[in-house]
């Protein structure tokens, strides 16, 4: 198989790290495989790897923590794998910016055809770390940052600073009470203030400014997360479900929704959501 990019896997048990590496390699990746939060966060830093595997139980800190920080200046794809099937633990892994969470033991062609789906989905190109701006440790909207690491000053992954601003000659996509979306070039603004987001968070915002009125059920965004057609009527989990209604709400914060007053999404409680009139 050819190469499809870099992969950095964080793994303190030697025998699964060994897996992960032979698994993703299988897959086309150069892998460099870590056992600790901190030397993989240097491997992250020094690789700029398309994928990252984390395990939670990691020597010297939670993978959860590995997790945000990565997220603050990476825009690789976050894989959590851990041994802890409690829907709290998966969730907290969401909130910390990982797009997918596998439970130990995994099936190795279960891993590869989760990384196949990533990768079927556009990347959003970020600010490289040595240029991000300092911040402090918490912003208005209620994200934890992580100021700190490997001597960068990091910002949250939803600064508004950091986004670059669309060219004027690029298209808008779509437009909805101040806020616009440009599909092509993936970016976002807010009363023509650039905001980044994950990209989970911009496919479920694209999904709901292309169906406007149109509710979206939760199964309906698990599903164009998965890269599936709404009408394949695959299996959607309530874990699922509920790690999408943990993404729509992020997706507030970024863009300082009052969700009381909603300006843009709105709950349609029982069934999903839909743009406001």
């Amino acid at each position: 198989m050819g190469k499809r990019g870099v992969a950095v896997v964080i793994e303190d048990d030697g025998a699964i790290r060994a897996s992960l590496t032979e698994v993703l390699r299988q897959s086309g990746f150069s892998v460099h495989p870590t056992s600790s939060g901190s030397e993989g966060l240097a491997r992250v830093v020094e690789h700029k790897p398309d994928i990252v595997t984390v395990d939670i139980g990691l020597p010297d800190f939670d993978g959860i923590e590995v997790s945000r920080r990565i997220r603050t200046f990476s825009d690789a794809y976050v894989i959590i794998i851990s041994r802890r099937a409690d829907e709290a633990d998966a969730l907290m892994g969401f909130e910390a910016g990982a797009d997918d969470y596998l439970i130990k033991p995994f099936r190795t062609r279960e891993l590869k055809a989760r990384v196949r789906a990533m990768f079927r989905r556009p990347r959003i190109i970020v600010p490289p770390a040595t240029q991000l701006l300092p911040a402090a440790r918490q912003t208005r909207r209620g994200e934890v940052l992580v100021p700190e690491i490997l001597g960068l000053v990091a910002a949250p992954a939803g600064a508004r600073e950091l986004q670059q601003p669309a060219q004027a000659t690029s298209k808008i996509d779509f437009a909805h009470r101040g806020l616009t979306l440009h599909e092509g070039t993936r970016q976002v603004a807010v009363d023509g203030v650039p905001v980044s987001l994950t990209r989970s968070q911009f496919d479920i915002l694209l999904v709901l400014m292309e169906n406007g009125r149109t509710i979206q059920t939760k199964a309906d965004l698990v599903r164009r997360l998965r890269n599936e057609p709404y009408t394949t009527g695959t299996f959607v989990s309530a874990k699922e479900e509920r790690a999408v209604e943990v993404q729509v709400s992020n997706l507030r914060k970024r863009l300082g929704e009052n969700t009381r007053r909603p300006r843009w999404i709105e709950t349609v409680h029982g069934v999903g959501y839909r743009m406001t009139p």
